[in-house]
C-alpha cells in the first residue's frame, strides 16, 4: 500500500550552528511559514573545545540570533537573560562582549525551546524531483519534503598538509577538541602550539596558565610575520556591514580571493586583550628574573614544512623563517594545531551535486540573496550559510551578519518583505560615486591619469 506524500515544508534547514539557527529563531514568528532545521548532534553546542574560562566573544552581545534585525525577537539576548534573571547582573558586569560558555548557554536555551528545531536528525540525503518542483531530504531515517533548503552545516577544522603524516595521532590533534584533550599533554615537557589566531592565543595562554612553572617549555609558531591584533577600529569594523558584503560580491572574482587573503587581520588575528594577557602574565613571571628565564619561545613568521615522528619519541617538526629562509628542527612532545577551518561540501549533496553551477574551483555560486546557482532544471531554492567567504567577504563568518543573512534569505524564500532591512549600514562609502555623466570613451576622467610624479602607483591594501 502506498503512503501519501507528507505535505511539504517551506523551508528545511539543515545543520544547527549559530548561524541557521538566527534562522530558526527569525522564522518563528514568520506566520504561515512551515519551516524545519535537522542537526545530527544530539544537542546545540558550540565549538565546545574551545569554551576556555576566560575566553570571550569577540562581537558585541547585539550580534545574537536575532537582535541586529528585530530587537523585539523573543529570542534576543536580553530575554534570554530575563528568562534566567540574570539582568541585573549583566547591567553591573558592564561587559559588551559575553563569555563564550555565556553565549552557548544563550543558543542552547533558544534551541531547546524552538519548535521548529528538531536534533538527532542527521540530514544524509538530498535529492531534486523535477515533477513535483520539491527537494526530498531524508533527515533522522524520515523523509521529509521541501520547497527550499538551507545549508548551515558548518565548517571543517584544517590540518595543515605539512602535518598529514602525524593524522590521528593521539599527541597531535586540532585545537576544536582542545578542552576535551588536555588533560592528556599533562606528560608533555614540551608543548607547540601552531596559528596565529585567536584560537591559537586563547590555547597558548590557558597553557600558561595551566602548566606554567613546572618546567614545560610552551612554544607558539606562526607562519604569520607577526602577532597583529585583530582590526577592531570603529571605521575597520565597517567591513563587517552588509554595505560591504554587497561591495565585495560585486568584484571579480581574482579580486574577491585576493583580498580574502590581504584581509587576515580583519577576520584571522587574535584580540588585542587575549595578546596583552599573554604579555602580562610573562612580564609578571619574569619580575627579578631574565627574560628567558621562562621556558616560553614565541616564534613568528615560522612556517612548519614537515612534522615526522622523532626517532626517539616526540615529533620533529621541520621549520623555516619567512623571510630569511634559515630553516631549523623544533623537537616536541605534543602539537595543538590551531589552524582555523574551512567550509566544506557535505556528502548529502552528492545527489544533487551536477545540478548546482559550481565556479571553477569547485565552489558555489552564490547570488546577494545567498541563494546557490543551479541548473535551469533545479527550480527550487538552494541557500548557503558561512559557506560563502569568496563571494561575500570577511563578514562571512562574522556572527554579527548572522541575524541579516537570515534575514535576507527569509526575504527571499517568501518573495516579500519580512524583515525590513536598512539601505545603508556604514558611514564608509566602499566604491567611488557613480559620475553624474561619463565622459567621452576615447578620454579617461581625469582622476584616472596618474600624476607625473606618482605613476601607476598600487593602492595600499586596507586591514
Amino acid at each position: 500500500m502506498d503512503h501519501p506524500q507528507p505535505e511539504p515544508y517551506d523551508l528545511l534547514g539543515v545543520g544547527l550552528g549559530p548561524f541557521n539557527l538566527s534562522l530558526a529563531a527569525l522564522a518563528d514568528r514568520v506566520s504561515g511559514l512551515d519551516a524545519l532545521f535537522c542537526e545530527a548532534k544530539p544537542e546545540f553546542r558550540w565549538h565546545p573545545g574551545m569554551l576556555v574560562d576566560g575566553a570571550r566573544m569577540q562581537v558585541p552581545f547585539l550580534a545574537d540570533l536575532v537582535s541586529l534585525v528585530d530587537p523585539t525577537n523573543p529570542w534576543s539576548f536580553l530575554n534570554y537573560l530575563r528568562d534566567q534573571d540574570r539582568l541585573f547582573p549583566f547591567y553591573f558586569a558592564e561587559r559588551f562582549q559575553l563569555a563564550r560558555r555565556e553565549y552557548d548557554h544563550y543558543c542552547r536555551w533558544a534551541a531547546e525551546r524552538l519548535v521548529n528545531c528538531r536534533f538527532g536528525a542527521a540530514v544524509t540525503e538530498l535529492h531534486w524531483h523535477p515533477e513535483q518542483e520539491l527537494f526530498r531530504a531524508l533527515a533522522g531515517g524520515t523523509e521529509v519534503w521541501a520547497r527550499n533548503v538551507v545549508l548551515g552545516v558548518g565548517t571543517a577544522p584544517v590540518h595543515p598538509e605539512a602535518f598529514a603524516a602525524l593524522r590521528g595521532h593521539p599527541a597531535v590533534w586540532h585545537s576544536a577538541e582542545y578542552l576535551d584533550r588536555r588533560a592528556g599533554l599533562d606528560r608533555a615537557r614540551d608543548i607547540t602550539v601552531v596559528g596565529s589566531g585567536q584560537s591559537g592565543a586563547e590555547v597558548f595562554l590557558d597553557l600558561l596558565r595551566h602548566r606554567g612553572g613546572d618546567g614545560t617549555r610552551l612554544r607558539w609558531l606562526t607562519r604569520t610575520r607577526a602577532l597583529a591584533p585583530m582590526e577592531y577600529s570603529k571605521l575597520g569594523l565597517e567591513h563587517f556591514t552588509p554595505d560591504y558584503t554587497r561591495h565585495f560580491h560585486g568584484l571579480a572574482p581574482a579580486v574577491r580571493d585576493r583580498l580574502v587573503r590581504e584581509q587576515w587581520q580583519l577576520h584571522k588575528a587574535a584580540s588585542a586583550e587575549t595578546l596583552a594577557e599573554i604579555h602580562e602574565l610573562l612580564y609578571e613571571r619574569t619580575i627579578g628574573r631574565a627574560l628567558d628565564a621562562e621556558p616560553v619561545e614565541i616564534l613568528p613568521g615560522t612556517a612548519v614544512t614537515e612534522a615526522l615522528a622523532g626517532p626517539c619519541g616526540g615529533f620533529e617538526l621541520a621549520c623555516r623563517q619567512v623571510d630569511s629562509g634559515a630553516e631549523h628542527v623544533v623537537r616536541t612532545d605534543a602539537v595543538v594545531l590551531a589552524t582555523g577551518y574551512r567550509a566544506v561540501r557535505p556528502a548529502l549533496l552528492d545527489p544533487v551535486a551536477e545540478l548546482v553551477d559550481w565556479d571553477g574551483h569547485g565552489r558555489f555560486r552564490v547570488d546577494l540573496d545567498h541563494r546557490v546557482a543551479t541548473r535551469p532544471e533545479l527550480t527550487g531554492g538552494l541557500y548557503v550559510q558561512n559557506a560563502e567567504l569568496h563571494t561575500h567577504g570577511v563578514g562571512t563568518p562574522d556572527l554579527g551578519l548572522g541575524a541579516h543573512r537570515a534575514a535576507v534569505i527569509l526575504n527571499a524564500v517568501t518573495g516579500r518583505t519580512v524583515h525590513r532591512l536598512p539601505a545603508r549600514t556604514a558611514w564608509t562609502s566602499f566604491a567611488p560615486p557613480v559620475p553624474a555623466t561619463a565622459p567621452p570613451a576615447s578620454v579617461p576622467p581625469a582622476s584616472a591619469l596618474p600624476r607625473p610624479q606618482e605613476g601607476n602607483r598600487a593602492a595600499p591594501v586596507t586591514r
